[in-house]
């Protein structure tokens, strides 16, 4: 059965492009959320395989989503995406509970090889 991912960004260009990806590859795509609040209600409906986390969105950002949704099921899978490599930002997101990290803009190999790490 194919793994179902939750895609999370506040940009919609940035969501259709990894689910492009994600879906070309054989993923299911279990739905999508544009802030964290949504992220975490979204979660909470569909308990997806894996969570792809954007970090900078409106009224709740990905960090605060990822400690959230860890809160609900301590085992989600959350791969977090950022335009900022920032070294703080990345051991904030692996603190919280992300298992890896990508940096915008990505390759759609570096996102298939994050993907298939942490869910196989």
């Amino acid at each position: 059965m194919a793994k179902r991912i939750l895609v999370v960004d506040d940009a919609a260009f940035m969501r259709m492009m990894i689910k492009d990806i994600l879906s070309k590859n054989g993923y299911e795509i279990a739905g999508e959320a544009e802030n964290g609040l949504k992220a975490v209600e979204k979660y909470k409906e569909l308990m997806p395989d894996l969570v792809l986390m954007d970090i900078t969105m409106p009224e709740m950002n990905g960090i605060d989503a990822v400690k959230n949704i860890r809160a609900i099921d301590s085992a989600a899978k959350i791969v977090m995406c950022s335009a900022m490599g920032q070294q703080a930002m990345v051991i904030e997101s692996i603190q919280a509970g992300a298992k890896d990290f990508i940096v915008k803009p990505f390759q759609a190999d570096r996102i298939l090889e994050a993907v298939r790490k942490v869910v196989g």
